[in-house]
């Protein structure tokens, strides 16, 4: 069994702070925002723009770090601080692997969000 693409204390400690209404209208930003910055990562790949690049991985690390997403964050910060030369020397591999994970994330996330 795999585990899971989010920590649940971190998550729920969210809801105890921030409140389960205002959680859920996080996650659906999330939702609705995160496919953008996966296409904008590959963007900025493919037009060898290193700092917006930098600047997309960031966000996507800080958003993901969020709601405890520790392996998709952690992707994210790897990208964010040298990824760029990696991602485009591997033909992009990092990215796809970026969103196989928001993949995970986004499923687990929907789920708990109807919790």
């Amino acid at each position: 069994m795999s585990e899971g693409a989010i920590d649940r204390s971190v998550f729920e400690e969210l809801k105890t702070t921030a409140g389960a209404d205002f959680v859920r209208e996080l996650v659906d930003t999330f939702l609705a925002e995160a496919p953008g910055m996966l296409a904008e990562l590959r963007r900025a790949l493919d037009a060898n723009q290193a700092d917006r690049f930098r600047r997309v991985a960031h966000s996507l690390k800080s958003n993901s770090n969020t709601f405890g997403a520790s392996s998709l964050a952690a992707m994210a910060k790897n990208l964010e601080i040298g990824g760029f030369a990696a991602a485009r020397a591997d033909g992009g591999a990092p990215l796809a692997a970026l969103t196989t994970e928001y993949g995970r994330v986004a499923r687990e996330l929907a789920e708990l969000k109807r919790a």
